[in-house]
């Protein structure tokens, strides 16, 4: 994939010494997580211009994957284009031998991209997880947990656990009744969810524009943040579809009654954040 930044980010990451756990958003859904011990992991990172006229892609093409010199595991929150891409994944985990970890409908698209043909991807580079499950790799405690996301056949979120602070990663999940459960279980100081507006988006049958939500609206997302009890409420896929973009800054309006989230984190591609 061609970067829009050159190798500017990649090397950032490479470069930087975090003394807990710093994260990076790379726009669409994906993030970087690297911790102190320089543990590294991606999740969800897309480079692809998406599928015009149907979806157009709005923001830049942040890095090349294969500028990633260095990571432990791409994670996959669920199976659809812009979460599992071959273009985007396949040479993070050629280059650096990571793990590609994902849900069972997740690891069946990389089988029919063929990525261990086409980009020569070792069997044992890939991982299958499921709700319930837990990883360790390196310094982090991943909990594979359920979420809900109606449009995708089997989507996972993840919760990283660190001594400096815990990450969850929703994928495109809406309000999910395992949220309250998982606010008794884990104190999680930040939490990312897909926000956006509803859109005329041709459909992928006819061409026609169909009236289309993908992901949380504002009521929803607050809704998703308060029953997670967050501290920090992390709003992504604002920025990357034409038509389904939104506004993050209007969401201190629908906020600022409850007590969750107590901050909403603003983050455009390739900000640095600390947990």
């Amino acid at each position: 994939m061609e970067s829009d930044w050159g190798d500017w980010l990649p090397q950032a990451v490479a470069d930087a010494d975090p003394d807990g756990v710093d994260v990076w958003y790379l726009g669409c859904n994906g993030f970087v997580l690297k911790a102190s011990d320089g543990t590294t992991v991606l999740v969800d990172p897309y480079l692809g211009t998406g599928d015009p006229p149907r979806t157009v892609r709005m923001i830049p093409v942040p890095f090349d994957p294969a500028d990633v010199v260095a990571a432990d595991a791409v994670l996959a929150t669920h199976e659809h284009t812009d979460h599992v891409h071959g273009p985007s994944q396949a040479p993070i985990l050629e280059t650096t031998g990571a793990t590609f970890y994902g849900p069972d409908d997740s690891l069946a698209v990389t089988e029919t991209e063929e990525w261990a043909v086409e980009y020569g991807v070792a069997d044992d580079q890939f991982a299958e997880v499921a709700e319930g499950d837990t990883v360790d790799i390196g310094s982090f405690t991943i909990h594979v947990v359920e979420t809900h996301d109606p449009d995708a056949t089997h989507p996972v979120g993840y919760v990283f656990e660190h001594d400096a602070g815990t990450f969850f990663h929703a994928g495109d999940s809406k309000p999910s009744d395992s949220f309250t459960d998982l606010a008794g279980r884990f104190d999680i100081d930040a939490g990312a969810f897909a926000f956006g507006t509803v859109g005329n988006v041709p459909d992928k049958e006819t061409g026609e524009p169909k009236r289309t939500r993908w992901y949380n609206d504002e009521n929803q997302i607050v809704e998703c943040a308060s029953d997670l009890e967050l501290d920090r409420l992390v709003p992504t896929h604002y920025d990357m579809w034409k038509g389904l973009t939104a506004d993050p800054t209007v969401l201190h309006h629908h906020a600022k009654s409850f007590d969750h989230p107590a901050d909403i984190e603003l983050v455009e591609i390739g900000d640095r954040f600390s947990l």
